[in-house]
């Protein structure tokens, strides 16, 4: 099988591969570029994917590099991660009530060919009302503090969230169907007999 390298240092993207039981390197890609004025934020999120792919891909000889970029976008504007936690409360404060979407482009490349495939996954996040009291709870606990719109869904965040509207997982920052499409069409197959006796063995289900 050949090997998977995931190009991103995200702790949440690698909790996402190791639930799959995957066994994968960690190459994190360093490519960052803001979103051009009037960009549409779904390419954005493709194209940087494709980016930090290919920035590791171009360093080895063989492998299945993923990259991963994820975007939020509130009313037209997109919303990075916050610098300290007074924009972390303004962030939320923005957010409280209301709908946004989140934007994950997810690409791999093969390194041996060059060849490489990107998606791009939408989901539509609706978050309950807050009061100033708990918005300033939720900031207190750091959470915030290194996610892009100020906030993590696999968290504490799940708080915040009324409901959602397509993948979960995109919002977490990597979609996993997608994810296993564009593995599949490299002939890389994420449920394999072989690989899930093996871990069927290993955690002894």
């Amino acid at each position: 099988m050949p090997d998977l390298i995931l190009a991103s240092a995200s702790p949440r993207r690698r909790e996402l591969l190791v639930g799959l039981g995957l066994n994968f390197e960690i190459q994190p890609s360093t490519v960052t570029e803001p979103p051009h004025q009037g960009e549409d934020p779904g390419e954005y999120a493709a194209q940087l994917a494709k980016a930090k792919a290919l920035s590791v891909a171009a360093g080895r000889q063989r492998g299945l590099i993923i990259g991963a970029d994820t975007v939020v976008v509130l009313a037209g504007r997109v919303l990075g991660k916050p610098g300290d936690e007074e924009e972390a409360h303004k962030m939320l404060s923005q957010l409280s009530g209301r709908s946004h979407t989140v934007y994950t482009g997810v690409a791999v490349v093969n390194a041996a060919t060059g060849e490489s495939l990107v998606e791009t996954v939408a989901t539509k996040v609706f978050f309950r009302r807050l009061s100033q009291e708990e918005i300033a709870a939720y900031v207190a606990s750091g959470e915030p503090l290194d996610k892009a719109g100020a906030y993590g869904i696999q968290g504490l965040g799940a708080l915040l969230v009324e409901r959602i509207e397509g993948c979960y997982f995109n919002v977490v920052g990597l979609p996993l169907s997608a994810l296993d499409r564009l593995l599949r069409r490299f002939g890389f197959a994420i449920l394999q007999k072989e690989r899930m006796e093996n871990k069927r063995t290993k955690y002894k289900i």
